[in-house]
């Protein structure tokens, strides 16, 4: 993901890292393309004779068009957007439940049981990303649980629901021993019942992507539009029909590009969630409630400020 400062208005002219446009040029290139050959039609350069010299068609598609990218840029944003507010939960669900852990105990609980609960929670950040991008979580889950534990989440498929189970089932040990009272119970319970709703909201997010005919009715729609475009300019503004088609094709081609990539929040695009950042984020406050050092976020690249 690219975060960067608020940009000058001319750097913001110039700006590529997180822009679409390097994915869009191959395309524009062909656009450009297409308007040299409507410009030879147009000249008799070519024995190619097209009757698309008035404007009026593409002016009452083009409006069409934008107002069906408008809903598609809408519902994509929306997913991008509620795939953020899960994970900002997920951070206050967790902090919620690692205060429980440490302040609620009627009695002091042995370090490494306070130390398996906390790692089991610092995992889960790390084990929903993996589950989320369909990766590889061993690595980060070896790196973060008890031998016993990891070897039981990577044997189960949905290994963050595996671990929420673990958290459920320590804070029923320790109410069956006295340390906790039905009251912190009913508070964990509250919190680890967030912890399920994130689970299954980003769940759903990434099992049901917006309709396919949707989509490929706007894709085809666009790429029609803009490869026709060429030939309804080029009796009015001639020479200059490259330039315009161009830009009018990097409109509705990257507002399409862009939709692309926030319909699938989770993924690694530049405009995806940095869910690398986001889970070393989410460990690294429950650090700092026991007073731990911090964890090493992923550092900013440059002038670019580049997560992932």
């Amino acid at each position: 993901m690219i975060i960067r400062p608020h940009l000058h208005w001319f750097r913001m002219l110039l700006a590529w890292r997180g822009s679409v446009l390097p994915q869009l040029l191959p395309r524009l290139s062909l656009i450009f393309c297409i308007s040299i050959v409507a410009l030879a039609a147009h000249d008799h350069l070519l024995p190619i004779s097209l009757n698309l010299n008035t404007t009026a068609p593409f002016s009452l598609i083009g409006i069409a068009l934008a107002v069906f990218l408008g809903f598609r840029n809408n519902a994509s944003y929306d997913r991008w957007w509620e795939a953020r507010k899960l994970w900002g939960q997920l951070l206050n669900e967790s902090r919620s439940l690692t205060r429980q852990a440490l302040t609620l105990p009627a009695r002091p609980l042995p370090k490494e049981e306070v130390e398996a609960f906390l790692a089991a929670l610092g995992a889960l950040p790390h084990a929903l990303r993996h589950q989320l991008r369909r990766s590889d979580p061993r690595d980060d889950l070896e790196a973060r649980l008890p031998t016993a534990l990891f070897e039981r989440v990577m044997a189960s498929r949905y290994r963050s629901a595996t671990l929420l189970l673990f958290l459920g089932e320590w804070v029923r040990r320790h109410t069956q021993t006295g340390a906790f009272d039905p009251m912190a119970v009913l508070a964990f319970d509250r919190n680890l019942n967030g912890l399920s709703d994130v689970i299954g909201g980003c769940e759903r997010i990434v099992s049901t992507p917006l309709p396919f005919a949707y989509s490929v009715m706007i894709h085809r729609t666009v790429y029609f539009f803009c490869a026709s475009l060429p030939f309804g300019l080029v009796d009015s503004i001639g020479i200059f029909t490259p330039v315009f088609s161009v830009f009018v094709a990097y409109t509705f081609m990257a507002h399409e590009a862009i939709a692309s990539q926030l319909e699938e929040p989770f993924g690694t695009d530049d405009n995806d969630l940095a869910l690398n950042t986001m889970s070393a984020m989410i460990e690294d406050a429950l650090r700092d409630l026991r007073g731990e050092p911090a964890v090493t976020l992923p550092s900013q690249q440059a002038e670019n400020y580049l997560f992932d």
